[in-house]
This record gives structure tokens, C-alpha cells and sequence, in this order.
């Protein structure tokens, strides 16, 4: 599997200290349940890469997902599943916890964080998680390294 960085300079940037990068996460690649699409291996993959699933050109496993495609949240303000009278409902606590448990990240936690927090926090919080702190590249949260330089993702503090 071959990544790249969308939307960033393809070369390394060396993550010089006090040096501000710009965060490379995007409010439209936060899915309805939390997922932050970003970091997912189908959107870095270089071939094809999946347009995160508020696009109207998905494909795939998003397509067919049952909490994209769930409607009961789809009448409230926010468009996230916190928005729906059964949060977090049985599909979003099973979600919750395999990605809790395989990958260090949590759709609900994630859900809740903008909600309380408001969605530029959670934006600068989830680029300084998914940021390499060794080359600056952006983690995928689905591989044990970094795919821009090949640094253990397990030495960052996730």
C-alpha cells in the first residue's frame, strides 16, 4: 500500500522546533460518527483515494455503512450522530470500541470534543495528534508507522 500526502507538499518537512505548521485537518472529513476521514487509510492511499463520506462521490465500504447512512441524526444542526436521542447507540459503541482498541482513536470521544469543544479545538487537537513529530508527515491511524518516514507510530505519544 502506497500513501501520500494530499494536500501537503509532497517532500519532507523537517519539524524544526518553533516552527507552526499549517494543520492539514479539514472539518469535512469528520464523519457523521467521529471517524476523522483524514487519517484514514483509504483517503492516504495514492491511488483512488476516498473522499471521506460527507463527499457525494464515495465508494466503497463508506457507501454501504450503516451509521452514514443511518437518517436518524440527519434532521439535527450539527450532522454528527450526536445529534441523534440514542447516542451513542449500540452501532456507534461497537465502532467506538474496535477503534479504540485496534487504532488509539475514539469516534465518541471524538464527538464529544466538538460538541464541548467546538470544532477548531478539536481540529487543532487532532493535527498535533496525527502529526509526525519525527518528518511532520500526517499519521495514519490505521498503519503501525508513519508513512511519509517510516517512524514507529507506537514512539508517539497518541
Amino acid at each position: 500500500v502506497s500513501y501520500v500526502l494530499i494536500n501537503q507538499a509532497k517532500q519532507k518537512i523537517p519539524n524544526t522546533p518553533g516552527t507552526k505548521m499549517v494543520n492539514p485537518m479539514n472539518a469535512e472529513l469528520i464523519a457523521p460518527c467521529g471517524i476523522n476521514c483524514r487519517v484514514c487509510r483509504f483517503h492516504m492511499k495514492a491511488k483512488n483515494p476516498c473522499p471521506g463520506c460527507r463527499d457525494s462521490h464515495i465508494s466503497g465500504h463508506c457507501l454501504n455503512c450503516k451509521l452514514r447512512n443511518c437518517g436518524k441524526f440527519s434532521g439535527g444542526d450539527s450532522g454528527y450522530c450526536t445529534d441523534c436521542d440514542e447516542f451513542p447507540c449500540r452501532l456507534v459503541k461497537q465502532l467506538d470500541k474496535r477503534y479504540r482498541t485496534k487504532y488509539s482513536a475514539s469516534p465518541i470521544a471524538n464527538l464529544l470534543g466538538i460538541k464541548t469543544g467546538g470544532m477548531a479545538a478539536f481540529l487543532e487537537s487532532e493535527g498535533q495528534k496525527w502529526t509526525c513529530p519525527t518528518c511532520g508527515g500526517i499519521i495514519c491511524m490505521h498503519e503501525p508507522n508513519c508513512p511519509s518516514c517510516g517512524e514507529a507510530r507506537h514512539a508517539f505519544d497518541l
